[in-house]
């Protein structure tokens, strides 16, 4: 197999500004929490309100600096969306589209989909992967149009 000769970098996160409101929200109501039982000595002792406070703070954290990196190169397609990495190399793929996906119920990692397994951070546009072996899956996108110039590169090889 010859070489694409490409080289694509795409990193997303959540952008949308009622997104981080919601967030930044929280967390000041789970920090504000916290400091109010730290203060008071009988609720200080309730660990079960402390757990639950610190699992709240992860996921608020672990939301905010969540991202979905895809780079392309002359190998293949790699996608890192923590807790998930997908590495597949171009001899693998048996076919790449770019496609509208719509809206499949929210952002984040949704399973169950016509396109197998979603990725997304925000929009409805995204890389649909077919591997050889049949399975499926879809990472969003922001850059559609240099994401079509690569899968023409890879069609004509």
């Amino acid at each position: 197999m010859t070489s694409l000769n490409v080289s694509f970098k795409e990193e997303q996160k959540f952008k949308q500004w009622w997104l981080h409101l919601i967030m930044g929200g929280s967390l000041l109501v789970v920090l504000y929490s916290m400091y109010q039982t730290w203060e008071d000595p009988k609720i200080h002792v309730n660990v079960v309100i402390w757990i639950w406070l610190l699992i709240g703070l992860v996921v608020i954290l672990w939301f905010w600096f969540w991202r979905l990196k895809t780079t392309i190169t002359n190998y293949g397609i790699e996608m890192v969306c923590l807790p998930v990495k997908k590495k597949v190399n171009w001899s693998e793929i048996d076919n790449l589209e770019v496609v509208d996906y719509g809206f499949v119920g929210g952002w984040g990692i949704r399973t169950g989909t016509k396109y197998g397994t979603v990725y997304n951070t925000s929009g409805r546009i995204g890389l649909a992967i077919k591997l050889k072996s049949g399975k499926k899956f879809l990472i969003g996108t922001q850059k559609e149009n240099e994401l079509k110039k690569i899968i023409e590169k890879w069609k004509n090889m």
